[in-house]
């Protein structure tokens, strides 16, 4: 049996961490005794107390074990529920800092931590045979690409799914589908490169496991909102892994966000720091539970055996606690230093905020982000709202620097198209940066604050916005009851597919009217992955458990036509700077921006409020007060004059008084694509949006600038 050494004279990190020597293993628990479980590739299992503790920190140094090496931990304590206490050593436990982890969970009695007759007694029941194994892994060999380094004005995120972005793409060898390396392929790389994003936003690829409730139904949990080592990449999602080779994950990553970085891309990633996959009181006992459950849960206070749940998963991570805020901080700043990811999108963000069971913008957590020197200078994406509490749905309400989804855009957007009444006013604010929400004086913050969207994964696609009136998530297997029946969609007039050539073509202009509004508003535009060209996935609104045909792109079935003008409308977008504004319009720059009646007379407060109004135009002059480059130049830009017509009729809108007529183009028309290049301005077809240009040199003539 290998011995067990304590290295004395250098400080102990957590986790494992191999040298020539040896491993030397950490943990953080609250325990009485902590064993380290080592096993062969037979799965035998030898066991080693952790001889040595500093605080809540338990470790040793075993010579003689490298990387590949799998292990555990079980830990022995008392198990009394009713103080929050639940250590059991028949259950062996997942290192939290796991850098890898192998194998698959097995559900049965075996994972509860409690026994099932008598919740109140721990289970004698041994889980080894059940639970992954986390990995000993060495240094990646993978040489660091240069960072992209977009500023939020300049960024455009693509949401997306690593294996259901490459899962049946006939470009890319079978073996590399649905992983890691499949996303790095030239064929992926292109198309991403080619539509003009400059962020891939990934869905969670923290290694996560399926709930008992899906496994029971063939089903799985396909997005990965159910976090089990954030330390870890997803073995799922690694070609190396499937190839018989464990923990290849690690480099394969590496690797991917190298050439994605090399192709000019970021990388964000979609965390999961408000729950883990251990569910509530009657959930498995798979890592933090059994470490130390009172450290990494928040638990009632009035009955320490039951969970507080913010985020309809069961439980809530605990982020009052100095143990939970470390193992959070050193994960975010491992993904950043060592595996090169360069922002984060914070699933459930509200709940990191709570500090004492209330959201505050001066939590714990934000205190320590905003000092880190690591984890401050990266993008921060927050979700703003979690479940549950009077105080879930904090839009507007992050620290400066962070960004947030916007959920107001999303639904102002989709309901002024879908021609709701009284929403023109609200529309010209998404349009603008979400000013109301984000440009108060005293917080400093920009319009890339608000990251705009019209769908996410998280509901319909953009396809399936305009052609499902209603949720079809039969395939789920409950009964249709999951998911959001709030929707804010239009079927255009049909349920579902159809071969009515009017419903497709007015489909097809929904889209586009869509993806022009995203792509033309002030803010962080995020494209959800596929809705570019028309991916479908048949009306489920919810396909979290669907790893099939259901929520895999198909390549098969492009629309070439919208592909086109969605690149077209990011190129226009990044091309020029107005559309980019780094700073609200105030004091000499609200000259940038003057809104007319389709008539062509100045907006009025009384046109704002009409709730029948639909049309508005708007006059961006490129040259007035222009935001400035890193090196100090004006970005001085052509004029703009966008159109919009938000009637189901044709709307003529006359050249506004003071613009002076002539050199006026067409660079953009979601009704009619084929007018692009001709005169502008021109009436605006049905529910369309048309923007305008006059050529640079006319406009510095104007203003007197060269």
């Amino acid at each position: 049996m290998t011995s067990l050494q304590v290295l004395p004279g250098s400080p102990t990190p957590l986790g494992a961490t191999s040298d020539p020597r040896g491993t030397n293993f950490a943990v953080s628990s609250g325990g009485d005794r902590v064993t380290l479980c080592l096993f062969d590739r037979h799965g035998s299992e030898s066991r080693l107390e952790l001889p040595d503790r500093d605080g809540d920190v338990w470790h040793g140094f075993v010579p003689g074990v490298h990387a590949g090496q799998a292990y555990g931990y079980r830990v022995d304590g008392p198990f009394d529920p009713g103080r929050g206490l639940r250590y059991n050593p028949a259950k062996l436990l997942l290192d939290p800092y796991a850098r890898a982890i192998a194998g698959d969970v097995r559900y049965g009695p075996e994972l509860l931590g409690h026994d099932i007759e008598n919740p109140s007694a721990p289970s004698q029941l041994d889980s080894a045979a059940c639970v992954p194994r986390s990995l000993v892994i060495g240094d990646t060999s993978v040489p660091a690409a240069s960072r992209p380094h977009y500023s939020l004005a300049e960024t455009v995120l693509y949401e997306v799914h690593v294996r259901g972005f490459t899962a049946t793409h006939p470009d890319i060898p079978l073996p590399l589908r649905g992983t890691y390396a499949g996303l790095a392929h030239d064929a992926a790389v292109d198309h991403l490169v080619d539509l003009g994003v400059t962020a891939v936003e990934l869905l969670p690829v923290h290694h996560h496991v399926p709930e008992q409730f899906l496994v029971d139904r063939g089903l799985t949990n396909y997005w990965g909102y159910n976090t089990v080592g954030f330390f870890a990449p997803h073995a799922g999602y690694s070609a190396a892994v499937r190839a018989g080779l464990p923990g290849g994950q690690v480099e394969e990553f590496c690797a991917m966000v190298n050439r994605l970085h090399g192709a000019g891309l970021e990388v964000v990633l979609d965390v999961v720091f408000n729950h883990t996959a251990e569910g509530g009181a009657g959930g498995p006992t798979l890592c933090h539970r059994g470490l130390d459950n009172r450290a990494y849960y928040r638990l009632d206070p009035a009955d320490p055996s039951r969970y507080v749940d913010t985020t309809g998963t069961g439980n809530a991570l605990n982020a009052d606690h100095p143990a939970t805020l470390q193992m959070i901080m050193d994960s975010l700043r491992y993904w950043v230093s060592e595996m090169g990811v360069d922002g984060f999108r914070f699933d459930l963000a509200t709940t990191l905020g709570r500090q004492g069971g209330d959201f505050s913008p001066f939590a714990a957590f934000f205190a320590l982000v905003a000092q880190d020197p690591v984890i401050s200078r990266v993008k921060l994406i927050a979700e703003p709202w979690d479940v549950g509490r009077f105080d879930s749905y904090e839009l507007g309400r992050f620290p400066p620097q962070w960004s947030e989804w916007n959920g107001r855009f999303r639904d102002t957007v989709r309901d002024f198209w879908r021609s709701h009444d009284g929403l023109l006013g609200d529309f010209a604010s998404r349009l603008c940066g979400s000013a109301d929400l984000y440009g108060r004086r005293d917080e400093g913050r920009r319009p890339s604050a608000s990251v705009n969207f019209v769908t996410v994964h998280d509901g319909f696609t953009l396809a399936d916005l305009v052609s499902y009136n209603d949720k079809h998530n039969d395939a789920n297997l409950e009964g249709n009851n999951d998911g959001s029946n709030d929707n804010r969609s239009w079927n255009c007039g049909v349920e579902g597919p159809t071969a009515d050539p009017d419903v497709l073509v007015l489909r097809a202009r929904q889209q586009r009217a869509f993806l022009a509004t995203l792509m033309l508003s002030a803010g962080v535009p995020m494209l959800l992955g596929g809705d570019e060209f028309g991916r479908t996935q048949h009306g489920n609104n919810n396909a979290y458990c669907q790893d099939n045909e259901i929520s895999w792109f198909d390549w098969s079935t492009i629309d070439r036509e919208l592909l086109g003008f969605t690149t077209d409308l990011i190129a226009l977008r990044r091309g020029h700077p107005v559309f980019r504004r780094r700073r609200f319009l105030t004091g000499p720059a609200a000259r940038d921006l003057r809104w007319f009646t389709p008539s062509g007379s100045d907006m009025t407060d009384r046109d704002w409020t009409d709730p029948l109004a639909r049309s508005v135009a708007v006059l961006i002059d490129g040259s007035v007060d222009p935001d400035c480059g890193e090196d100090g130049t004006p970005l001085l830009d052509d004029d703009f004059l966008v159109l919009i017509n938000g009637w189901w009729e044709t709307m003529p809108f006359a050249l506004p008084a003071g613009v002076p007529a002539g050199d006026w183009r067409v660079v953009c028309d979601s009704f009619d694509p084929t007018r692009v290049g001709g005169a502008g301005p021109v009436p605006a077809g049905p529910r369309s949006v048309v923007i305008c240009t006059c050529a640079a040199e006319r406009a510095s003539s104007r203003t007197g600038m060269s």
